[in-house]
């Protein structure tokens, strides 16, 4: 079975466009939330403690999609329930359901790498998913 939290947010005037709907970047960037809540109440540290105990800066996108079915406005109570779809040996898939009184109003996909970051070049790159995060998100 896979594992899902859900999210509960609202919606600002500050995530609308001067029509006074919800704006892509805004649906992005509460998907960005709710993969690190998914983390942290996976049991996952800080991206901060990570990187001084094991090197992991964090999860960067790889590729991001979303479907939008109905507008969202300024007040709306949202609930997002977040997944881990897909596992590879770097790569995983993150579902996002953007919910609005029970109804669905948009859904999302996230590939995402786990990241740690050369010490001589600066270079981020893609490790692969540790064990026992894997574990712990399952």
């Amino acid at each position: 079975m896979v594992r899902v939290e859900v999210v509960k947010l609202q919606v600002y005037f500050s995530d609308c466009d001067p029509l006074g709907i919800a704006g892509q970047s805004s649906y992005f960037r509460w998907y960005d939330a709710a993969s690190r809540i998914y983390f942290e109440r996976c049991g996952v540290p800080p991206w901060r403690d990570l990187e001084k105990s094991c090197g992991i800066i964090g999860t960067p996108l790889l590729e991001v999609a979303s479907q939008f079915f109905e507008p969202l406005d300024p007040g709306d109570p949202i609930e997002i329930e977040t997944s881990i779809v897909r596992w590879e040996s770097k790569v995983f898939t993150q579902r996002h359901v953007l919910y609005r009184h029970g109804l669905r109003h948009a859904e999302g996909e996230e590939k995402r790498v786990f990241a740690s970051r050369d010490p001589q070049t600066g270079r981020v790159y893609a490790i692969p998913i540790p064990d026992d995060i894997r574990a712990s998100c399952q």
